[in-house]
């Protein structure tokens, strides 16, 4: 089996600002996306991107259907935690906080 990485994330500029971390997931964790239109699709978080001169925000996966490992954007609200049972909030609405 082989193992397949990340691609190294775009450099980041003074306007861009990347946290690999966000609504309590963190790079590699699965997550659903809403309205990709493609079924047993299969997503991974990447990162939350934030434009700090305009104020717009987006969430970048990586996956697809049938073992595809393309990169691509998301606005927050379409993101949801991997629930078995029904889809609540986004992780936008309703973050993932750590027990502690």
């Amino acid at each position: 089996m082989t193992t397949r990485r990340l691609r190294t994330p775009p450099p980041s500029n003074d306007r861009l600002q990347r946290a690999s971390s966000w609504a309590g997931v963190k790079q590699g964790d699965r997550v659903e996306v809403e309205g990709t239109g493609m079924r047993s699709a299969e997503w991974e978080f990447v990162a939350h991107v934030t434009n700090t001169a305009t104020g717009e925000d987006w969430v970048e996966v990586v996956g697809g259907t049938h073992g595809d490992r393309k990169v691509r954007s998301f606005a927050p609200g379409r993101i949801f935690a991997p629930e078995r049972r029904g889809r609540g909030p986004s992780l936008a609405e309703a973050p993932r906080l750590p027990l502690e």
